[in-house]
């Protein structure tokens, strides 16, 4: 599959907005922990996005999605610390691939982009957190992030289960 990897000022995100809907809504559809519980309530996905364009807007906060043939195939953001004690590290956020785009080197790119991202910001240390035993944790291991460690019973899914979540970092050279 062919696709690019860009990132988006905060105004393509605004207008992208019904496409980074409808692909966060097929990644929570799959079963991905990505904080929000099904069924989400009308229009808050809609108003999480518009957090994301206004952090993006502000300057500490990255957004890239993959494309192919104007279609959204996934997305991930980079967080920038913003403390002074602290920037030197961003936190990588909802990386999320939809059904029909998975298992052909989505995710891996984004990462890639994260990381050359991460790098033209001088942020060297970077963190994640994953649902344990999700299979995004074999991603992360590939794309070189080490566990820093476990956190039991740190989300509720949507069958009211607790999840434990495993917190990943990696450091850039």
């Amino acid at each position: 599959m062919s696709f690019v990897v860009r990132e988006l000022t905060a105004e393509q995100a605004q207008t992208r907005i019904p496409a980074l809907v409808a692909l966060f809504q097929d990644a929570l559809d799959s079963g991905a922990a990505l904080g929000f519980l099904a069924p989400v309530a009308e229009g808050e996905l809609e108003e999480y996005w518009r957090e994301v364009a206004e952090a993006v807007a502000q300057g500490h906060r990255i957004l890239l999605v993959a494309e192919a043939d104007g279609q959204l195939l996934g997305t991930t953001q980079l967080d920038l610390a913003t403390k002074s004690n602290g920037l030197h590290r961003a936190e990588v956020c909802k990386v999320m691939v939809h059904r029909r785009a998975r298992r052909q080197g989505v995710a891996r790119r984004l990462l890639a982009a994260v990381d050359e991202k991460a790098r033209q910001q001088q942020r060297t240390t970077l963190l994640l957190d994953t649902r344990q035993h999700d299979p995004s944790e074999q991603l992360y291991q590939q794309a070189g992030y080490t566990v820093a460690g476990t956190i039991p019973d740190f989300a509720r899914s949507s069958s009211g289960e607790l999840h434990a979540t495993v917190i990943y970092y990696k450091l850039l050279s």
